[in-house]
């Protein structure tokens, strides 16, 4: 139904963003990498997909149509509902979900928060003729987290700290992402927050 929103980024949140269009503040929810690369009184384009339910609607947003795409295929899997399928976006590129559905590789699956190993036998199964082969060259088990520093260094500095604030802020949530095999992006940029609120 909206295929895209292009305009003005009004604010940034830890997992949405304000896109201005026509006068009117759409508020789009994005994975911690999305929104840093997004910055406030800039424009911006992301292709979005509206989930509908009963009581809400819901417009997810994404840096380009592969990440849409894959979010919508994720979807069609037993159990998989847009947030899980957003969590895997932010956890692993389009291209490296494909590859591990590819290469069968249930561990890579279980590094998304929300996902056991029953499930990720489930979801390679259901999802194997459905995500297609991988196009580049990205390895199995290549987290789009494995540069969580600069990720959450560039998040926060979106949201408008300034750069030594936010260098402060990654330093002080390190130990929390050190002891995960996979750091999450939105939980780390959430307790960054909380952090500098505390301040």
């Amino acid at each position: 139904m909206i295929a895209f929103v292009s305009g003005t980024v009004a604010g940034i949140g830890p997992d949405t963003a304000v896109v201005e269009v026509g006068g009117v503040g759409l508020a789009v929810q994005c994975t911690p990498t999305t929104l840093a690369g997004l910055r406030v009184g800039t424009p911006a384009r992301l292709a979005t997909s509206l989930v509908v339910r009963e009581d809400s609607l819901t417009l997810f947003g994404f840096a380009d149509d592969d990440e849409k795409r894959t979010f919508e295929v994720l979807q069609t899997a037993n159990g998989v509902g847009p947030k899980l399928a957003l969590a895997m976006i932010a956890v692993y590129s389009p291209d490296a979900l494909r590859a591990a559905v590819a290469a069968k590789d249930a561990r890579a699956l279980t590094a998304v928060p929300g996902i056991g190993p029953k499930g990720a036998q489930k979801l390679l199964l259901d999802l194997k003729d459905k995500l297609g082969a991988p196009t580049g060259a990205v390895g199995v088990g290549s987290p789009v987290s494995a540069g969580w520093r600069d990720q959450l260094h560039a998040a926060l500095v979106g949201l408008g700290y300034a750069a030594r604030e936010a260098e402060e802020a990654v330093d002080a949530v390190a130990p929390e992402a050190d002891g995960a095999a996979t750091p999450d992006i939105g939980a780390l940029l959430k307790s960054a927050l909380r952090g500098l609120n505390r301040r």
